[in-house]
Parts: structure tokens; C-alpha cells; sequence
């Protein structure tokens, strides 16, 4: 996914997270499975305001939901968590990397 098809699904996947609340909805569900009604305990919104969370997180591919009797069960799609936590660590390398040089002239031109 870290090819030019899978840069559009990059971006979805930034995009749902870019909101606190799916962040914590996130957050949640690396812990486990929860039902609709579990996820939206925290927070101070009508049950609808957090099923349109969910909806905007399983389009980003984040999230996978399933209904069992009278329960939506959710989780999360930990592939997805795996590529978007690729991409950064390739940036985090990098940026690394530079700081790590920057350390060392600065030690060099402080001798």
C-alpha cells in the first residue's frame, strides 16, 4: 500500500484520524472488540453522531464492523494500522538520520 494506488488509501486512512474522537474510537478497539454502544460510553454525543464516526472509519479501512442479533460489533483492521505505522516509520527513519548527522557536525564544530 505504499505505492501510488495505495497513497489514495493513505490519505483516507490520515483523514479518519485526523478527528480526537475516532483517534480514541482507534485507540479502543487496538484494546479489543466492542459493541456501538460500548465506544460511544466515553464520549458526549448522541449514538448517531458516533456510528457516523464508525462509518467514516470503516471507509478508510480502519475498521470492520459486523452485525450479531441486535449487536454491531467493531474492530479494527490491524493491516491497515500496519501500513499507515510503515509510512511513518520510513519518514521517522529518515528524519532521523538527518538529525543524527546534524548531532554530529555539531559536536565536530563545538571541538
Amino acid at each position: 500500500m505504499l505505492n501510488n494506488q495505495g497513497a489514495a488509501d493513505l490519505d483516507s486512512v490520515f483523514h479518519a484520524l485526523a478527528d480526537p474522537t475516532r483517534r480514541a474510537i482507534v485507540a479502543r478497539l487496538c484494546e479489543g472488540p466492542a459493541s456501538v454502544s460500548e465506544l460511544a460510553k466515553p464520549f458526549a454525543m448522541s449514538l448517531p453522531a458516533i456510528v457516523q464516526h464508525l462509518q467514516g472509519l470503516e471507509q478508510s479501512g480502519l475498521v470492520r464492523s459486523e452485525k450479531i442479533g441486535r449487536v454491531r460489533s467493531c474492530s479494527i483492521i490491524p493491516e491497515t494500522v500496519r501500513e499507515a505505522e510503515a509510512w511513518l516509520g520510513l519518514r521517522r527513519t529518515s528524519a532521523e538520520r538527518r538529525l543524527d548527522r546534524l548531532e554530529s557536525f555539531l559536536n565536530q564544530t563545538t571541538q
